[in-house]
């Protein structure tokens, strides 16, 4: 039997959505296992028994005559812990559409009818079967593809390999404007230390950047502020003077330009720093400052009329950053706050071109600040990037109106879980990652955000605990997928760092030193960015899993590119599905050809990269 409370499918969602002005993507979900085949019943709803095209009244018993469906295969996507997920690609030929789903249980058990209102079985006499096949009123309903409502994303992005900076820590370019009480370089990094890093830094190190391959640079902030990660932005409009200012970065940019490397900066909208003018004139002036709407303030004054140390930071008389005391969380709703951070954005992209925006917090901000946030920017520049950072499934702000695409977290705890953490095995990991990819639609997918570490985490070969192999098939996964990889600075010549309530060690300065580089793991990273800029396959928006059996061992499928992994301690001999054994190959690592035998021993924390074929 199909359990009917397993079925989900949700127009205008990750489930049905305009893939571009002409193509509907469908998805649909079931129990797992429990159904053999599905197809789309769809078709333009206007279409009506004795050739009328009027529409007809599509309530009551007039809702029966429709005879514009016909039916289109369903592929099977991806297989979840509880589910299975189908998909179809479908071009309404009136961009409109009525559909629903045709599910045939597994040993031909039933055939039922899954529709808007109901399900409704089809194992019935054929004038009965074409009946309930032309009710109307059961049928999903895309109205149109509207192409101000289609998600449309830079198409640079996905050949696009990006490389994050946190500036203070990068490079020291002129040692000069380094703030007062600058501590040597490589010195143990703090909350409140300052190591000199700047932009200057930066430009001075992007022969290096272009030797390594990437052609993307993802700053942390750059505006001026207190603390050494700014976050807690005192001057939207400048650049840190540590930093270089505005002259530095107007440099940085012609000339990664010049070399064809996008540049995209940190937009922090949600909150400010304390020493913030605005912020100051509101703990000075209270109830009479002009800036008292541009914050969420519960009561006046401010500050509590208490020693610090006694501050109940849960309970504090204004909204906070994650009760940091020192980020008072800004109104976007307010009109003039929100035109002024609107201006902040418009001066950044007009006076200094930059290529995107990522959005701090970006889940704390109202929905319709993002709209405006889009609106213009895209205007300014239509390949903008807006990608948001958002740790948990975001949907609701990727229907074309906000965000481009977000920072892949989900994608990254499963590959830390399977890779460095041991905490799932191949089964698991497969489910996760194909959990991950049928959250989104796939435009978004192509143009999401990969990473495996940050400023905001330890780094990963800590979290390996230094075994480099296992830290080389989770960047080569990351290397293979949808999207776009991003290295965190350093992690290319294999700097460690744990991030912790204690330690900054994820923040250290960069290592220039080559005799204390790992000069095989930066060969390694250049092998990867080689091969993902050769193989487009890399860059489809979908992935397909080969079975194989093994010790702790996945299969999977991009494009016409296979990739098999040893994820385990001992070399392994790995059984090949009959998909793929048999099939004539080009070894992409060893270029050399050959036919896939139905066993391979691949080492361990080993792996081989094949191509089909035609």
């Amino acid at each position: 039997m199909i359990t009917r409370s397993a079925l989900q499918h949700v127009p205008k969602s990750a489930q049905c959505y305009a893939y571009d002005n002409t193509t509907l993507h469908v998805r649909m979900q079931s129990a797992r296992g429990e159904i053999e085949r599905v197809t789309l019943w769809i078709g333009d709803p206007y279409r009506w028994a004795e050739g009328g095209l009027d529409g007809g009244n599509l309530g009551g018993a007039d809702a029966h005559g429709w005879v514009g469906g016909e039916e289109v295969e369903m592929a099977l996507e991806a297989t979840t812990e509880l589910h299975d997920h189908w998909f179809a690609a479908y071009q309404p030929p009136k961009l409109r559409t009525r559909y629903g789903f045709i599910l045939h249980g597994k040993d031909g058990s039933e055939t039922i009818l899954f529709g808007e209102k109901k399900c409704v079985e089809l194992d019935v006499p054929e004038r009965e079967k074409q009946g309930i096949l032309s009710n109307i009123s059961n049928f999903f309903c895309f109205p149109y593809i509207n192409p101000a409502d289609v998600l449309s994303t830079p198409a640079w992005v996905k050949d696009t390999v990006w490389y994050q900076i946190f500036p203070e820590r990068f490079a020291n370019g002129r040692p000069e404007i380094s703030p007062e009480g600058v501590m040597p370089w490589g010195s143990t990094p703090t909350n409140d230390n300052f190591m000199g890093g700047d932009l200057w830094g930066v430009l001075d190190k992007l022969d290096y950047l272009q030797e390594l391959g990437v052609n993307g640079l993802y700053f942390c902030p750059i505006f001026t502020a207190i603390a050494n990660h700014k976050y807690d932005t005192t001057d939207y409009m400048n650049v840190d003077p540590q930093f270089g200012g505005n002259e530095a970065f107007k440099a940085l940019v012609d000339e990664c330009h010049r070399r064809g490397i996008k540049v995209m900066l940190d937009a922090v909208f949600n909150h400010v720093g304390d020493q913030h003018p605005f912020w100051l004139d509101v703990v000075e002036k209270g109830e009479n400052s002009q800036y008292k709407d541009w914050f969420w303030i519960n009561e006046f004054p401010v500050y509590p009329n208490k020693p610090r140390a006694e501050w109940d930071f849960w309970n504090l008389p204004y909204e906070t950053f994650a009760n940091v005391a020192e980020m008072p969380k800004l109104n976007t709703e307010h009109p003039e706050c929100r035109a002024y951070l609107l201006s902040v954005a418009r001066h950044w992209m007009e006076e200094f071109n930059i290529d995107g925006w990522r959005l701090d917090v970006a889940n704390e901000v109202d929905h319709e600040f993002w709209r405006e946030f889009r609106r213009q920017s895209k205007a300014i520049n239509p390949e903008c990037y807006i990608l948001g950072e958002i740790w948990h499934e975001g949907m609701a702000w990727l229907r074309g109106d906000q965000y481009d695409s977000l920072m892949n977290y989900p994608m990254t705890q499963a590959v830390k879980d399977y890779f460095a953490f041991n905490n799932t095995d191949a089964n698991e990991f497969v489910t996760d990652i194909s959990r991950a990819y049928v959250s989104y639609p796939q435009n978004v997918n192509e143009a999401i955000f990969n990473l495996l570490d940050s400023h905001d985490t330890s780094r990963l070969l800590s979290e390996v605990q230094g075994n480099k192999e296992k830290a080389k098939l989770a960047y080569l996964f990351m290397f293979t997928q949808s999207g776009a990889p991003c290295i965190y600075y350093g992690g290319e010549v294999g700097m460690d760092g744990m991030k912790s309530m204690e330690s900054e060690g994820n923040r250290k300065c960069m290592e220039w030193d080559e005799s204390k580089q790992d000069r095989e793991l930066y060969a390694f990273m250049q092998s990867m960015i080689q091969l993902r800029r050769d193989h487009d396959d890399f860059k489809t928006g979908t992935i397909a899993w080969h079975k194989v059996t093994g010790r702790n061992a996945v299969a999977y499928q991009k494009g016409q590119v296979v990739v098999i992994i040893n994820n385990s301690d001992a070399d392994d001999l790995i059984t090949l599905p009959t998909s793929l054994a048999g099939k004539h190959v080009s070894d992409l690592l060893r270029f050399s050809d050959e036919t896939l035998a139905e066993t391979m021993t691949i080492p361990a924390y080993g792996y081989r990269i094949v191509k089909l074929h035609a």
